[in-house]
């Protein structure tokens, strides 16, 4: 999930539960302006630092633990980072979100779509 500076939800992508969570992060943050990217240590690869690079922004994530060459992390941009955890939170307020009542995929995306929308609204 790409998150704005405030919290609120930009875009989003379902994916099935064993796949990766960096692999991801190309299709989030392509297009998008960003002059800072913050994600947690599962994002810690060389080719999205690159990609972020290329946008004009700074990549605040920290190193994975079993990297040998680790990377500086400005700690007090990556204390923001609890605001995409609130934006998760507030989305798992909305039950049928929590629970995954929907059975398809389809039907789920459209259940968090509309829970993002109310998340703008407010």
């Amino acid at each position: 999930m790409a998150v704005r500076g405030l919290g609120c939800p930009v875009r989003f992508a379902l994916t099935a539960g064993q796949r990766g969570d960096c692999p991801q992060a190309y299709a989030l943050i392509e297009g998008m302006p960003a002059e800072v990217v913050m994600a947690d240590a599962a994002y810690d690869a060389d080719p999205l630092r690159q990609a972020i690079a290329q946008k004009g922004a700074v990549a605040v994530i920290p190193s994975n633990p079993s990297r040998a060459q680790k990377y500086p992390l400005d700690k007090h941009l990556y204390a923001q980072r609890h605001l995409i955890e609130c934006c998760f939170s507030k989305l798992k307020q909305f039950r049928r979100v929590a629970t995954r009542f929907e059975k398809t995929a389809r039907n789920y995306l459209a259940v968090v779509t509309l829970a993002a929308i109310v998340l703008w609204i407010r």
